[in-house]
């Protein structure tokens, strides 16, 4: 999805102001959007482990992540504004398991094909973002694919705005 020039740098006064203001912190937003991606997957390799071994620890483990995992996204994620939960928990799940096919490729040499997936995975992320700071809603995630060429994208909102390396 594309944004108009105005409404891009309108967002970047708001969040430049909440900055200041000490309300905001995007690096650390984005560490905790890693960690949270990265519970999710532990979740997947608990169950899967616990269907595979048998053994009930497996699943207990999984409860225990899981709600750790839903403890942090509650940081960031208004649980009472419909359907944004769970699209925001699948938006860092699916794009934590695009890495890690990408990275899969790139180690088999396959580069060109590993890059799409890298690239799918920045999109989502970057929707994740979006959602997140209220850039655009869930209904507008379902008309995403019909937008002309603005300026900006999602991504240049993740690029310009969210820098872990920004202490």
């Amino acid at each position: 999805m594309d944004i108009n020039r105005k409404k891009f740098d309108e967002l970047l006064k708001k969040i430049e102001d909440a900055k200041k203001s000490g309300s905001l912190d995007l690096s650390t937003e984005e560490d905790l959007s890693i960690a949270i991606m990265n519970l999710i997957s532990l979740e997947e390799h608990f169950y899967f482990t616990g269907e595979k071994t048998g053994k009930e620890d497996y699943f207990n483990l999984l409860n225990e992540t899981r709600e750790m995992r839903k403890n942090l996204l509650a940081k960031m994620i208004d649980k009472k504004e419909g359907e944004l939960w769970c699209v925001s928990k699948h938006l860092l799940a699916t794009s934590m398991r695009l890495i890690e096919v990408g990275t899969k490729l790139q180690s088999d040499s396959k580069k060109a094909e590993a890059k799409k997936f890298f690239d799918y995975a920045f999109k989502l992320y970057s929707l994740f973002w979006a959602l997140r700071l209220k850039i655009i809603s869930v209904p507008d995630v379902k008309n995403m694919a019909a937008q002309g060429n603005k300026p900006w994208t999602l991504e240049d909102v993740v690029n310009k705005l969210v820098d872990c390396c920004d202490e």
